[in-house]
């Protein structure tokens, strides 16, 4: 039907695909499309909360950011090369750990991510439900129900409309951060933090894993945002679009994170999105 196809008529705008494998026939996209869609997702509330916890839980500014660098960077690549799978594959990449697991063995890694989803989803709803109420000034639950309902409704549409949203978030996300990071080096002597150091293992490896395990927590899901692409799109440049936009866009919300906790003076935690 026309109501969904793109301009062109040629190409389904509500996806059509579900865990199937994507047809040569139906391939389409850019390798653009992966680095704003990462940078876009990564330019977020989630991720900046996620960064201020090496603070919260006790460590500096300078160590904790380059413990969070060294975290990205690591599991940076293992979700980069998960996304180099998908336009080989055409597949899912849950669908294809069979290969790895066996068709009941990954029965225990899908019941693992299932719930990684759900904690993920919880936290990043409730967060961004109190930031849309602040921002409305609605209450909390209505801010989780507009959201919400926006994440049901972009879930149905699907790939092409996720990566659309991708590619304007990114903008977003950088005039966003541009605007959040003026405001605070205006009010935070930013070099005063940075030279107030106490490097201890515990805090910089809690700051290495932060932000590894958060990018590695794409894994799960990451080619399935990639598949579309022409199976002879280059790997490497596949690795390093994806890639690159994760880690680039999770550290600069890590960033601000890491000084806006900081100069919080301790008041951080409990006032998260104010």
């Amino acid at each position: 039907m026309a109501v969904n196809t793109d301009r062109a008529g040629n190409k389904p705008l509500i996806e059509k695909r579900s865990i199937d494998y994507i047809p040569e026939a139906e391939r389409h996209g850019r390798l653009l499309s992966q680095f704003t869609l990462w940078m876009g997702a990564n330019l977020q509330i989630t991720a900046i909360v996620t960064g201020a916890l090496a603070v919260v839980l006790g460590g500096d500014v300078f160590w904790s950011l380059i413990g969070l660098l060294i975290g990205q960077v690591l599991g940076g690549g293992v979700m980069a090369l998960h996304a180099a799978q998908g336009p080989k594959l055409g597949l899912p990449q849950m669908i294809s750990s069979r290969v790895q697991f066996g068709v009941y063995g990954a029965a225990i890694p899908i019941v693992l991510v299932c719930l990684m989803y759900l904690g993920f989803t919880a936290t990043g709803t409730v967060l961004s439900g109190q930031a849309l109420g602040q921002l409305f000034g609605v209450s909390d639950s209505v801010g989780i129900l507009i959201f919400a309902s926006v994440i049901v409704l972009v879930t149905v549409l699907g790939y092409r409309v996720i990566h659309w949203i991708g590619r304007v978030a990114s903008v977003i996300g950088v005039i966003a951060f541009v605007y959040l990071f003026s405001r605070l080096m205006s009010q935070t002597d930013v070099g005063a933090l940075l030279q107030i150091r106490h490097f201890s293992w515990s805090s910089f490896l809690l700051a290495v894993s932060l932000a590894a395990s958060w990018q590695i927590a794409f894994g799960p899901y990451v080619a399935d945002y990639s598949r579309y692409l022409p199976s002879k799109t280059s790997s490497v440049k596949t690795f390093f679009a994806a890639g690159a936009g994760s880690v680039i866009g999770a550290q600069v919300a890590m960033i601000l994170g890491v000084l806006a906790a900081a100069s919080a003076n301790g008041q951080f935690a409990g006032h998260e999105v104010a």
